[in-house]
């Protein structure tokens, strides 16, 4: 291979391990030089999984050679973020409270994955419960932005992102409750999707809020995002938010290109609602017009503002978390780290009436997401308003999670998105947009982003790390 191995995306490594020009164990071996020449700077990961990966990567090497690849993603590495479980090893949430929880089964996702003959090195770092971060005061330090490692990497999935933008990883697993896959792919420059509500058990996956957890593919890449979503997607009984739906190949489109697709630009989530910083709001512009000059079909539209989906998804989000963490709050909160507990707190206090407010307000904001779609294909808006901030900077960081237009694609359950659209001038750091689709649509989310993704400059920007 002429590029580093390193270099690879998870699409590339597995149509050279398909063609017999590289092997899952050389890669493996390439990717863990990369983790222990940058994890003592980025803080990437919690459990080192290497030995045992590789004792995968080497079954998986030698089925390779008698009968070709399981699948596409036969002998490749995906990291888990610390929510998610891998059987005989823990999952600590980044938590005290859960240090010795060792799991004795996959979680569905993972089991589907490994069936698929993807191998696991690493459990990543997430904020503590997938809620409280960056924090100081927890057994393990937080993830750093690869980009620049006094920055922030986005959260909650920031082991994810991290990993995958310095190519200690091809891919990872996040998930998103109210943004928390696409906004570390935001601050890192990578490709983070959550996908429909329910297309993806999170079986085996600590919950924050059971209404609006999704989990969610990080890559470095349109296409190998849309490999790993496939391989991840299936209806799953043993869940509730599951859907009955049939396995997709969500690569199908990705040639296809933007002529004939309508557009709907959001700008008033950034101009008025949010205002972005003109870096972002410019980047988003610039995109816009080359998705027409691509063919496509741009034109405004109107949503809710992001307030209404701000204040929906924040009623029901801290509700359910309070229903799952009431018992620690109330007998343990010392186990949290300061930041948790500030975030939590809140929820024993909702009324249920509020909550029930929350939920028929919520299928207000759908119907009118759904009106929107009556007239086009997709919706594009901001991500991130802002590129990432200093990660010791509470008061920015704490802004960062209200100044972005992902959560009300949680509140809705759409599709959604994001990808790379800009470098921040000042400081080299990664501007994004966000697509999002019909429910179901993830192939046309992937479509448009693929387009775009190569007639934009970004894709091959990496880290100078």
């Amino acid at each position: 291979m002429s590029a580093p191995l390193h270099d690879l995306t998870l699409a590339e490594a597995s149509a050279a391990i398909a063609r017999r020009r590289l092997s899952p164990v050389e890669y493996l071996d390439a990717l863990r030089a990369r983790f222990e020449a940058l994890e003592p700077r980025l803080n990437t990961t919690i459990l080192p999984l290497w030995e045992a990966a590789r004792a995968e990567a080497q079954k998986a090497a030698r089925r390779i050679a008698r009968s070709g690849p399981r699948s596409p993603l036969d002998g490749l590495p995906v990291g888990l973020k610390d929510i998610i479980d891998l059987a005989g090893h823990p999952t600590t949430c980044h938590s005290r409270h859960l240090l010795g929880n060792v799991k004795a089964a996959d979680a569905a996702v993972v089991a589907r994955l490994r069936a698929a003959g993807a191998v696991f090195p690493a459990k990543l770092a997430t904020h503590e419960f997938a809620i409280g971060g960056p924090a100081f005061d927890l057994p393990f330090p937080p993830a750093r932005n690869p980009w620049n490692t006094a920055h922030h990497p986005g959260g909650s999935s920031s082991g994810s992102g991290s990993a995958v933008a310095a190519g200690i990883l091809p891919a990872a697993l996040g998930t998103d409750t109210g943004g928390s896959v696409r906004h570390p792919a935001s601050h890192c420059g990578i490709v983070g999707m959550k996908a429909t509500y329910g297309l993806v058990s999170r079986r085996g996956v600590f919950p924050l809020a059971f209404t609006l957890d999704h989990v969610g593919p990080l890559t470095r890449d349109v296409a190998s995002n849309a490999l790993l979503l496939g391989a991840m997607a299936g209806h799953d009984p043993q869940d509730p938010g599951s859907v009955v739906r049939r396995a997709e190949n969500y690569r199908r489109h990705l040639r296809k290109g933007l002529k004939g697709l309508s557009i709907g630009f959001v700008r008033h989530f950034h101009e008025t609602d949010q205002p972005a910083t003109e870096e972002v709001a410019a980047a988003l512009e610039a995109a816009a017009r080359l998705m027409a000059r691509e063919g496509a079909k741009v034109k405004p539209v109107t949503l809710p503002s992001l307030t209404d989906f701000a204040a929906v998804n924040r009623v029901i989000l801290t509700s359910e978390a309070a229903s799952i963490h009431g018992r620690w709050l109330r007998e343990a909160p010392e186990g949290y780290s300061a930041l948790t507990r500030k975030r939590l707190l809140p929820g024993l206090f909702v009324r249920a009436e509020d909550y029930v407010q929350a939920q028929r307000r919520r299928r207000e904001l759908v119907a009118a997401v759904e009106a929107a779609f009556a007239g086009v294909d997709l919706l594009l808006t901001a991500s991130s308003m802002d590129p990432a901030c200093r990660i010791d900077d509470a008061e920015a960081v704490e802004a960062t999670y209200s100044r972005q237009a992902r959560t009300p694609f949680n509140v809705t359950g759409h599709p959604a998105l994001t990808l790379m659209c800009g470098l921040s001038k000042a400081e080299g750091l990664p501007l994004s947009l966000q697509l999002v689709g019909r429910y179901f649509d993830e192939a046309t989310i992937y479509r448009a982003a693929a387009a775009y993704e190569r007639a934009a400059p970004w894709a091959a920007l990496r880290p100078a790390l």
